[in-house]
């Protein structure tokens, strides 16, 4: 978008329309003149004109999610941006002298026509004021009418007057410089009777409604058209009533036919449609909140899938952002130089053992984030799309490599470059990775094939799992699961794709039983919760199966006999 306005405002420069002006420096004397004096004019010219700035405004709804009305914080937003956009003075001078655009009658290309009733008044005050404090200068200077008590009451009364009036419209400028529009709101907002006040909507419509004007006036002063685009993020993760109050504020408050407002939804319709229809506020749309999406959203965009290069590009932006790791990587060397060179130097102060430890967990890190990288590897195939997803793969396979080495200091893991193969060593670092990605993609189908695991261990058939897998145990203990679908049904919307989970445990990395109870104790991003409550619906389960059927009174009892 910055990128169309530069192109676009050369295009203009070269046509021969004049530069755009800023109220900036010189500029804002101009601007305050403007303001005083003239009165704006949306001529066919001015609709005509391709040159346009964006004003970006991001609004995190996370933020002002704790307030009582979400819808408010966004308005405080746009006003406090606006604000520090332009600056304090020209909107508050705005506020007392200034006039709202009209629409030319004809073809004319006159932007600006002369407030004549503003400047009857200011200098009928400034000549009221002269004459009042003429007339009192006389009156207490002249000799011969000193004595005169009718002239000092007329000049003083007629100062004053002329004089209040100016003063009161200076007051009234210091007060919104002071004050500003978000003030003004959050006030509202903090007041006992905020509950019962029918006239707030209407006092924040107006404050809106008067950045509009604002907007529309500084166009003309700019000499190119304006847009205020709004980037509303993390509305999913707000209450119910909270998202419904954001979408009612944009739909009520901020969409007039000539509004200068962009708004970019950046949501997740799956977490917000739910929302909405928890929420009552679709009455007349049948509760379907798809329905109410598709009408306040006019242009939608749906973000389609990662491709190879994007997934890699991002979790290369991940890895540059763990700044530990670059760091360890520099003390290395420098370490190695320095015992190079000379030999006179002594170490750092940790004691060897750990810096052995240290050197060697930097090291299987970044081969193991050399596997996440490599194209050609099987485990970039299963990288997630989302960008948190990538972020939490790469916060936590740093620490599982290095609960592995903590936990059994003496055995160095394997350094293997391609995925595990049948009977080969589960803490290599790829490994290690794997069993990370499994744990954040599948929680859910990983979970309950280590319930399952653990269920039979506990019944004594540990011989018998030796050499099994986790998939064929999955498989095998896969009709329970199916009939738990619903109590699990949330858990189970947690697990991407099941026929890449499939071809994962299966084909790609067909971690044993064995794999399973060693990185069991290192795992720290996957919810042991949620085998906490497979345990317990399996053996709920379990029992509903073992009770007895009842026996007809009629029918013999087989042991009377």
């Amino acid at each position: 978008m910055r990128q169309e306005v530069s192109r676009r405002e050369e295009a203009e420069l070269l046509r021969g329309h004049p530069k755009p002006r800023t109220p900036h420096g010189w500029g804002l004397l101009l601007a305050l003149w403007y303001l005083t004096f003239y009165k704006p004019i949306l001529t066919e010219g001015h609709l005509r004109r391709k040159n346009l700035e964006f004003i970006f405004i991001r609004f995190s709804a996370w933020q002002y999610s704790g307030c009582d009305k979400l819808w408010a914080g966004l308005v405080t937003t746009l006003c406090d941006s606006i604000r520090r956009h332009f600056g304090a003075l020209p909107l508050s001078v705005y506020h007392v002298l200034g006039s709202p655009p009209s629409y030319a009658a004809g073809f004319g290309q006159q932007e600006w026509v002369l407030k004549r009733g503003t400047c009857l008044k200011l200098w009928g005050s400034l000549l009221a004021l002269a004459a009042g404090l003429a007339v009192l200068l006389v009156a207490l200077l002249v000799p011969g009418i000193k004595e005169h008590q009718a002239l000092k009451v007329v000049g003083s009364t007629v100062a004053s007057l002329s004089g209040s009036s100016l003063a009161l419209g200076v007051f009234s400028v210091l007060k919104n410089l002071l004050v500003s529009e978000k003030q003004k709101i959050e006030r509202l907002t903090n007041s006992q009777r905020f509950a019962n006040q029918l006239g707030f909507m209407s006092k924040v419509r107006g404050e809106v409604e008067a950045l509009v004007d604002f907007l529309g006036f500084m166009e003309v002063f700019e000499r190119r058209r304006l847009r205020v685009v709004l980037e509303i993020t993390s509305l999913d993760l707000c209450l119910p009533e909270k998202v419904a109050g954001v979408l009612t504020a944009m739909g009520t408050l901020l969409s007039d036919a000539h509004a200068p407002f962009i708004f970019l939804l950046a949501v997740d319709p799956g977490v917000i449609v739910p929302c909405l229809e928890q929420t009552g506020c679709l009455r007349g749309l049948a509760d379907n909140g798809y329905l109410y999406l598709n009408r306040v959203v006019t242009l939608p965009f749906s973000i389609p899938a990662m491709g190879a290069r994007s997934r890699l590009r991002c979790l290369r932006a991940a890895v540059q952002s763990r700044e530990d790791l670059l760091y360890r990587i520099i003390a290395s060397n420098l370490g190695k130089t320095a015992s190079g060179t000379s030999a006179g130097i002594a170490s750092p102060s940790l004691p060897a053992s750990w810096q052995e430890v240290d050197a060697e967990a930097s090291g299987c890190i970044h081969q193991a984030f050399d596997c996440l990288h490599d194209a050609n590897q099987a485990l970039a195939r299963y990288l997630p799309t989302d960008g948190a997803h990538l972020r939490r793969i790469v916060n936590t396979i740093p620490i599982t490599l290095r609960l592995l080495l903590h936990r059994d200091r003496s055995r160095a893991p394997q350094l293997p470059s391609e995925g595990i193969a049948a009977g080969s060593v589960a803490t290599s670092p790829c490994a290690a990775a794997a069993w990370v990605v499994l744990a954040d993609q599948w929680p859910c189908r990983l979970s309950w094939a280590l319930q399952c695991l653990e269920d039979a261990w506990q019944s004594g058939l540990a011989r018998e799992l030796e050499g099994r897998s986790l998939w064929s145990l999955y498989q095998e203990n896969l009709a329970e699961l199916s009939a738990l679908r619903q109590p699990l049904g949330n858990l189970l919307s947690l697990d991407g794709d099941p026929e890449l989970f499939q071809t994962f445990l299966a084909c790609d990395f067909p971690f044993g039983a064995s794999h399973a109870h060693e990185l069991l104790e290192v795992t720290v991003n996957l919810d042991h919760s949620i085998r906490h409550r497979m345990g317990l619906l399996r053996g709920l389960n379990r029992l509903q199966r073992a009770v007895p059927t009842p026996r007809c009174p009629t029918e013999p009892c087989p042991h009377r006999a």
